[in-house]
């Protein structure tokens, strides 16, 4: 530091563009002894010699001022990354610079760039535990969905932001927002459901909200990685006018809102090209036809060539420079890239930093609020909890009439599962069902939060007696049931990355255990805390079904407050629960060849080069969900938007007008209960003839809060390109003439008011 002050600007420009050239050849403790001598200048500012420093300049002006300054090897540090910390095929020169989390960009401290410290935070920081951090665990991404509130995922993301800047991290790597196209897909629980626009919605605010508290914001996985089985090999096979109107349509809202720094590009192929080098995907349509201006970085291990992917829109390879190191500088000397496309591809990162506030506000690890976190997970999950059943009003609890409760199953005296794989957020004080010793978490472990429902419902009923039964021995556990006014089930289906969920069934007795319980008891409700859907053999046998989702870091108090009624449930599902497996498009996820089988995890997760393909056809086009239920005229178990309350509302009055080329539908909803209640208001729309769809699509909805008694007026506005069809020829969407029909109502197969309007 003294010797940094020393230098005049002169001395200090040569030192520091010699330690620019000459630093990937320095030990690790001379690099860091340098970036710290280096911070100093760009702390003080200096904005006459960097003008690129000036706060009031546009990030794309600031961007381009400093790539003039730039040599080659500083625009190719921006282009790849230096590593995984805990992660040992990837390891690096700079991979400690890491922070322990997922990836590290080396920045150009001479020209006061910082380095981004990237990590997974799809519904918290991940691995906290390993850097001796806590980190809130909020509900899944699925559940916040659930909750159909953009304002509550605003919430959602400037928490996940705070805690990574706390955590000494500058970017985030979660932003999922891939269509539950299937509902095995072991990542369904990171993502925010079947319909692009709600998934677009939820996902566009988290993530503009997370950026806006200084970290480069991502959304991913572009495109169609929509199931972890052969996730690096499988070829998703789907038209053009499909894709746009399901998959990329969820991408494009959420871009739009958010307008994030990075998109992160997936593994999968689409149409026989990888994500991650698809001009299609990522020249065409992210950064020419949606104006996208950050960059492109590939999924950890998802680059496969070098001149191919940076001409058809990758920017950022990660998490090593396999391809966009030496590689890469080669094929600039070669003249097989231009300078113009690196400096396109570094221009894009400097514009992310700029935006996102990387250079203004550099992070300062702190201490994360704990109980800001408690406080704001507990919200997450009372807004997220979907009644699905609630006979003869079982719900809510009272201890005036309910004595005594049996709790069944689940491990829920000491805690609630939570969702595995790169979204893991570790529980403070480890696992809590592993005994002391082994609760570290690790790659695909079954991760339980010290967060027990028995002691969060015993403290919310005081005067009723509640006993716990592990469930193992189903006839003891039947016996405890019988003995109870009320029976409580607990049931889990644990879901993660890098495997797809075999089938929709609850594993292990768990089926078993429901109907042994019901059967002795009536009055039994089943809790349900899973990443997806479930089916339900049992579902005629019981009062009350709950689903609690993965229920963060207060989710056991959420779910007392549910079932007690101190909070009326609001929340409606996100996807379809359908009756079976056989009711999908493909009953089975198909299976991978034969010569891949050998390969076990790598047919997952590594890359398989020179193998027979693997495809998945996507033929249900743009009918993912309810769309597809609708279409095909299939019962389902429990249908998308569905939800109850203990409360109930009436619909009336609906009419349809024009607002210049938006169509604004208009009714009411009144509150027909005895307690104040919130009604999500769903809109759906029915396109001309001509769309050749038979099916309708969400257009728009509205939270209406209501006291007993209590009517108020809904009002939707629709947006035209939700009532677009995608033109493949033109390229473009295409608003077709002829009438629209729209239906109002409490959930997709639930419309009792209709109206239409004629648009050309």
């Amino acid at each position: 530091m003294i010797f940094a002050g020393a230098l005049n600007e002169g001395e200090g420009k040569m030192k520091i563009q010699a330690f620019a050239r000459r630093k990937s050849s320095w030990p690790k403790v001379a690099y860091v002894a340098a970036a710290m001598l280096l911070a100093v200048p760009c702390a003080l500012g200096q904005t006459p010699s960097r003008p690129w420093m000036n706060k009031e300049l546009s990030p794309s002006k600031r961007a381009e001022l400093v790539l003039q300054h730039m040599t080659l090897d500083e625009k190719i540090d921006l282009l790849h990354g230096n590593g995984m910390p805990h992660a040992p095929f990837w390891h690096m020169p700079l991979t400690h610079l890491g922070n322990g989390g997922s990836g590290y960009v080396a920045g150009v401290p001479s020209l006061g760039i910082p380095g981004i410290v990237m990590d997974d935070a799809a519904y918290g920081v991940r691995g906290s535990g390993i850097n001796g951090r806590y980190s809130t665990a909020l509900p899944s991404d699925l559940a916040l969905a659930s909750s159909w509130d953009p304002k509550l995922a605003c919430e959602y993301g400037a928490l996940i932001g705070r805690e990574l800047r706390a955590q000494g991290y500058n970017m985030t790597l979660g932003g999922g927002i891939n269509l539950t196209r299937d509902p095995r897909d072991g990542r369904t629980f990171e993502f925010a459901g079947e319909d692009p626009l709600l998934a677009g919605m939820m996902v566009g605010n988290l993530m503009k909200c997370e950026q806006a508290q200084h970290v480069i914001g991502d959304i991913k996985h572009y495109a169609m990685n929509d199931q972890e089985t052969g996730r690096n090999i499988v070829n998703a096979i789907i038209s053009k006018r499909a894709m746009q109107e399901s998959d990329l349509l969820a991408f494009h809202i959420a871009i739009d809102i958010a307008h994030p720094g990075a998109v992160m590009c997936s593994y999968n192929r689409v149409n026989g090209v990888h994500s991650c080098q698809n001009t299609y995907l990522l020249r065409d349509t992210l950064k020419r036809a949606w104006g996208f201006k950050g960059f492109v970085l590939s999924d950890w291990g998802g680059t496969h060539s070098t001149v191919r992917a940076i001409q058809a829109g990758l920017d950022q390879e990660q998490p090593m420079d396999e391809y966009f190191g030496p590689k890469l500088k080669q094929a600039v000397k070669d003249g097989r890239v231009s300078m113009a496309e690196i400096n396109d591809s570094a221009r894009r990162v400097l514009y992310a930093e700029f935006v996102s506030g990387l250079v203004d506000y550099p992070v300062h690890k702190s201490v994360v609020n704990v109980m800001a976190g408690f406080h704001l997970a507990e919200k997450v999950e009372e807004h997220s909890i979907v009644l699905l059943k609630n006979k003869d009003h079982i719900l809510p609890l009272n201890s005036a009439d309910v004595h005594k409760i049996a709790i069944i199953g689940g491990h829920a005296d000491i805690g609630m599962i939570s969702g595995g794989g790169s979204a893991q957020v570790d529980p403070p004080g480890g696992n809590a069902i592993a005994p002391p010793g082994h609760r570290a978490t690790y790659w695909q472990a079954h991760i339980w939060f010290p967060t027990s429902p028995l002691k969060a419902l015993r403290a919310a009923m005081p005067g009723t007696q509640i006993e716990y039964n592990s469930g193992d021995d189903l006839s003891a556990a039947a016996a405890v049931a019988k003995s109870a006014d009320v029976a409580i089930v607990f049931a889990h289906q644990w879901e993660s990355e890098g495997m797809d969920l075999p089938s929709l069934s609850l594993p292990g007795d768990q089926n078993e255990l429901i109907e042994r319980v019901a059967e002795a008891n009536p009055h039994t409700i089943v809790v349900l805390e899973s990443g997806s859907a479930v089916t339900m053999p049992w579902i005629d046998q019981v009062q009350g079904i709950v689903e609690a989702w993965y229920a963060g870091s207060s989710g056991h108090k959420a779910l007392a407050n549910v079932l007690v009624g101190k909070v009326n449930p609001s929340a409606k599902l996100a996807m379809t629960f359908p009756v079976s497996t056989s009711e999908l498009p493909r009953p089975e996820i198909p299976p991978l060849p034969a010569a891949y089988k050998k390969l076990g995890m790598a047919a997952v997760m590594g890359k398989a080069h020179n193998l027979p393909p693997y495809s998945v056809n996507y033929f249900e086009g743009a009918k993912v969900g309810y769309k597809w239920y609708e279409a095909e005229d299939k019962q389902v178990l429990f249908p998308f938007g569905f939800g109850l309350s203990y409360t109930t509302y009436a619909y009336s009055g609906m009419n349809v007008s024009e607002s210049g080329d938006h169509p604004v539908v208009r009714f009411s909803v009144k509150n027909t209960g005895k307690r104040a209640g919130t009604e999500i208001a769903e809109v759906y729309a029915a396109l001309p003839s001509a769309a050749g769809e038979h099916y309708r699509r969400l257009v728009g909805w509205e939270r209406v809060e209501l006291q007993p008694g209590e009517s108020k007026t809904v009002s939707v506005t629709v947006s035209p390109q939700m009532l677009s069809i995608y033109d493949t020829q033109k390229s473009g969407w295409e608003l077709l003439p002829g009438r629209y029909r729209f239906f109002a109502g409490p959930s997709s197969a639930s419309t009792p008011l209709q109206g239409a309007t004629d648009l050309h």
